[in-house]
């Protein structure tokens, strides 16, 4: 079955991979959560095969840790690299695992040497973005001083990735899914901005344009994915294939098109996380050929 949905949704959207290779290629863009059984040149073959101008690094095969990707360091990097550049495929943001709310000093330390070395990385592969997380209110301790911790935090690392022009982006993740929490955080330094996981924010319950009238102007990197609920538990979700789900992703598209959005519209497919849903050769072309038509459409 999904051999005959594969083979279906790349013929039907190779003549759309065609005409995009004429124009100016879509900002589509696809992070590696979603193959974590692809090695690096499987990576780029296929991705450009979809028809994706960006890739999110997000872990390569078991290593989480980019800095530890043999494909991404030492004498490696400058053929893959060269690589990418054959491709015409650019590496939006590098994904570190870095806790901006840790309480505890030594797990604090590790995390944001985590995120130093990611920005270093970064600067060393030309990418603009590295991502952190906001993730947890810490429990028994006021908010507001979770919060300035973060902006703390936050702050050491815009500072550190300001000359290796770098920006370093908080996505809505964890208990960090509303506005009203996401917008201390944007106000640490001018190189911390916004990742925007749409699908969390909507499934938190807020809508998409009240997201983006308050956050908007912070929002360089944008995460796009589809689910329907299982049981009672609004949270409780199943990834499907976009367009098929209860999450608005093309309202969500069409509206950030329509608001001068500039930046990727990148597929996080948590297959490393949820090993039940649909594999990356079924889920990558499936999403490039829906988001063209919802960009071609705006």
């Amino acid at each position: 079955m999904h051999r005959r949905i594969f083979l279906a949704t790349a013929a039907a959207g190779f003549p759309a991979i065609l005409t995009a290779a004429k124009t100016k290629p879509l900002p589509i863009g696809v992070s590696t959560l979603g193959c974590p059984k692809w090695d690096w040149k499987t990576i780029l073959k296929n991705v450009s095969a979809s028809g994706y101008t960006g890739l999110e690094l997000r872990g390569i095969l078991d290593q989480m840790d980019l800095t530890k990707v043999p494909e991404l360091s030492g004498t490696q990097l400058a053929g893959s690299l060269k690589d990418l550049k054959a491709l015409n495929i650019t590496v939006t943001d590098l994904g570190a695992s870095a806790r901006m709310h840790e309480p505890d000093p030594k797990k604090l330390a590790a995390h944001m040497d985590e995120a130093k070395r990611f920005i270093d990385l970064a600067h060393a592969m030309n990418v603009p973005y590295v991502r952190v997380f906001p993730d947890q209110l810490v429990k028994g301790e006021e908010q507001s001083v979770t919060i300035k911790r973060m902006v703390r935090n936050l702050a050491t690392l815009g500072e550190y990735a300001k000359p290796a022009k770098v920006t370093v982006i908080v996505e809505s993740h964890g208990e960090f899914t509303n506005k009203d929490l996401l917008t201390p955080l944007m106000t640490a330094h001018k190189n911390v901005a916004f990742l925007w996981d749409t699908h969390h924010t909507i499934v938190a319950g807020e809508n998409a344009e009240t997201t983006w009238k308050t956050l908007g102007k912070y929002t360089r990197h944008v995460h796009l994915k589809d689910s329907i609920p299982q049981g009672a538990d609004p949270h409780n979700r199943r990834y499907v294939l976009t367009g098929t789900g209860k999450i608005p992703v093309k309202e969500t598209v069409r509206m950030l098109a329509r608001n001068g959005y500039k930046g990727t519209y990148c597929f996080e497919w948590e297959k490393r996380w949820h090993a039940e849903i649909e594999d990356p050769e079924v889920a990558f072309p499936h999403y490039a050929k829906v988001l063209r038509e919802y960009l071609t459409a705006s």
